[in-house]
């Protein structure tokens, strides 16, 4: 069943409550993914896509 119903999921972190300093938007450095939510996020982003399994994502190739 879906929650789409329920509205938008908050997100954890606003740009206001970033340390001094930190930026709401970057990129990951191994991946070069955009990021959202500061060292917070980029640390998220990295326990999730970064694991000593490896990379989750799976590699598509377009042929145009």
């Amino acid at each position: 069943m879906s929650h789409s119903a329920d509205g938008p999921h908050p997100h954890p972190l606003t740009p206001a409550d970033l340390a001094t300093g930190d930026h709401w938007f970057h990129g990951c450095p191994d991946c070069h993914l955009p990021i959202q939510g500061g060292a917070a996020g980029l640390a998220a982003h990295r326990s999730t896509v970064h694991t000593s399994a490896g990379d989750p994502r799976t590699e598509i190739t377009i042929r145009l």
